[in-house]
């Protein structure tokens, strides 16, 4: 009986997981917006918007326990100067989960994972 378990284990193993789940989440931080399976998508929120949490307290502390759970430079520089900045007022639901249909080849549940309030003319710069 799996009483109190409450994460997905996603067919993997909580290593490849946990890789999966990083690298998932700097692409959601780069480019603000991600296509992927909805049960992954459910699991990486909660590790997304945590992050974002420990961006707004903006501490060398913090900083460091970011770096080290997304080992990447550049994502960290934006969460602790962009989106803490953007979320301040904000007391958690960083990320919105928008539901995009079935993948054709195995007829997964897909959606669009996407963090609020982005800013349009970067959007529409990029898609350029």
């Amino acid at each position: 009986m799996r009483h109190g378990v409450a994460k997905r284990k996603l067919n993997r193993t909580s290593s490849h997981r946990l890789a999966m789940l990083e690298n998932m989440a700097v692409s959601l931080i780069k480019n603000e917006t991600i296509k992927t399976t909805l049960p992954k998508a459910k699991e990486l929120r909660p590790f997304v918007e945590k992050i974002i949490t420990l961006g707004k307290k903006n501490k060398e502390s913090s900083r460091s326990s970011a770096y080290n759970t997304l080992q990447d430079k550049e994502a960290v520089a934006k969460v602790f100067k962009e989106l803490s900045v953007r979320y301040k007022g904000r007391n958690g639901g960083y990320c919105r989960i928008v539901k995009a249909g079935f993948r054709t080849g195995d007829n997964a549940p897909m959606a669009f994972i996407q963090l609020l309030d982005q800013d349009i003319s970067s959007e529409v710069s990029k898609s350029k």
